[in-house]
């Protein structure tokens, strides 16, 4: 693979990283927002179960996947020079996809309540269904502007430019933040649905649209269900609308079974998700979106083999998120209280997110895995595979679900959700590397298996320091949790870096000396 590429790739990856990074933290000020304002009780509970139907709908037009989807087909009209008539497929597919959404939308906003009684069977009470019903309903329209956002983005995207998508998610949290403190003291967790909605058409559609237009975006109102490339999409995308992905299957089953669960449970979990997401997102989310436009050029001209050592390469650099989810795991109540220990959000509930962010925590690393893995099918423009698949370890999981739930509570749904993403990106890269005659692979699970073994003493180190540091300080609160972070955190890198220059691991040593060298 050339020098440039790899720079191109590199550049892509630090502006989706910085807006991953900023799209996070400024999620995780909506969850404190959110902990603060109803903390882990029903009414947080039905907002968590507002957004199943949206997400349903979401996932049937898979509006997640038009990056991985839309990207091959309409790179193949920009590397053969015809833009004019990628312009006109593009057309095509938002506005024949457009009317399909418009009107599944129309349907759920009429049958919300009996839609919700299917998708959150264990919520008994009424009040909690209303409320859920009516949030479900203002969220709902909030998926054409996704869809059609993802469309304009995905031709950014395929056309190399990544600054006006990097701005969506960033722009999304903040009107979810402002809708909850304007609206919430009139309509409480209702005025976060509303900011939904106003994020939705501001960052996803209103900017993506005007970077379309930069790009050179050319709009055509057709309707054509029978044009060929269309039917190329479908063929694509139906796998991606059928198939239990990793992403869809956790948010589903998280509510899904947390409904059974005792009041406050959902959100718990949910809280405990967004921590891990936290981490997932700023290395696997941002790099495997910077990388896939890369994969899929190579797939196009038939560069398996650098395709496959970007994957690798991308793999072996995101085995990085093990000992960081060591060092989170060690400092769960901690990194709880101080996110999200204030106004509704009690003790009991630190206790409660701290005790399934251990079990989430578990699974990190095949989240972080899996945004790189599935996309190497997709850059072969493969989806049904993929789907099949992930489906497969999705049912292999539920007895897990049913299991955790019955005798381990949220923790073991929390459990089973980690276990569910472990099965499904081993399984996912084994059978691409047997597809691929991928021989380097080994390289990857040997990484990955090095990384676990220098976590484990290192995660006893921190145990070790935090136990010290609770002795020391005689006083509990927001300043010691605080302090108790910090420092095993600075800890914790120097730890880490001794190790890596120590057993030569080249993933932490490199990463150590681009550090040092921009901060030189």
């Amino acid at each position: 693979m050339t020098k440039s590429l790899y720079q191109k790739v590199g550049i892509a990856s630090l502006i989706l990283m910085a807006s991953v990074f900023l799209s996070r933290v400024i999620g995780l000020f909506r969850e404190m927002a959110i902990a603060y304002a109803g903390g882990a009780r029903g009414d947080v509970d039905a907002y968590q179960i507002a957004f199943v139907i949206p997400e349903i709908l979401n996932h049937i037009v898979a509006s997640g996947f038009l990056s991985v989807t839309f990207i091959p087909i309409f790179s193949g009209y920009l590397t053969t020079d015809r833009e004019a008539e990628g312009w006109k497929v593009f057309s095509v597919i938002m506005n024949s996809f457009g009317l399909m959404l418009i009107l599944f939308i129309g349907i759920s906003m009429l049958f919300a309540p009996e839609l919700i009684s299917l998708t959150a069977p264990g919520i008994q009470d009424p009040i909690l269904l209303n409320k859920a019903v009516r949030m479900t309903r203002i969220i709902l329209p909030a998926q054409f502007f996704f869809f059609t956002g993802g469309m304009f983005t995905a031709a950014q995207f395929a056309k190399e430019s990544f600054s006006l998508p990097a701005l969506a998610p960033l722009v999304y949290n903040i009107c979810i933040i402002a809708g909850g403190m304007a609206l919430g003291p009139i309509l409480k967790m209702e005025g976060f649905s509303w900011g939904v909605l106003a994020g939705s058409f501001l960052g996803n559609f209103a900017i993506q649209y005007r970077g379309a237009r930069k790009v050179g975006m050319q709009y055509w109102p057709v309707v054509n269900f029978t044009h060929p490339d269309f039917l190329a999409y479908v063929r694509l995308t139906l796998p991606l609308m059928v198939g239990l992905t990793m992403s869809f299957s956790t948010e589903f089953f998280l509510k899904f079974f947390g409904s059974y669960l005792p009041e406050g449970s959902i959100a718990c979990l949910n809280y405990g998700l967004r921590i891990m997401f936290i981490l997932v997102g700023l290395l696997g989310q941002a790099i495997g979106t910077a990388s896939f436009p890369f994969m899929a050029r190579l797939a196009a001209e038939n560069r398996i083999p650098e395709m496959n050592q970007l994957l690798d390469s991308t793999l072996k650099y995101l085995s990085l998120i093990i000992p960081f989810s060591i060092w989170l795991i060690i400092l769960r109540h901690e990194v709880v209280a101080v996110l999200f220990e204030r106004g509704r959000f009690d003790a009991a509930a630190t206790n409660q997110t701290a005790g399934v962010l251990l079990y989430l925590m578990i699974g990190a690393f095949a989240f972080a895995a899996q945004t790189v893995v599935v996309r190497g099918y997709y850059a072969v423009q493969n989806t049904l595979f993929p789907a099949i698949y992930s489906t497969i370890g999705v049912l292999i999981s539920i007895p897990f679900y049913v299991l955790g739930m019955k005798f381990m509570g949220a923790a073991g749904v929390a459990l089973a959700i980690s276990v569910s993403a472990v099965l499904q990106v081993v399984l996912l890269y084994a059978l691409w590397n047997r597809r691929s005659h991928n021989t380097d692979c080994r390289d990857v699970f040997r990484g990955y298996a090095k990384m676990i073994l220098l976590s484990i003493p290192i995660g006893l180190a921190l145990e070790a320091l935090r136990r010290g540091l609770l002795q020391w300080m005689p006083e509990k609160g927001l300043s010691a949790n605080l302090l108790i972070c910090c420092i095993t955190g600075l800890f914790f890198l120097v730890l880490l870096g001794f190790s890596g220059f120590l057993f030569n691991i080249r993933e932490i040593t490199g990463t150590y000396r681009r550090l040092t060298q921009k901060a030189i």
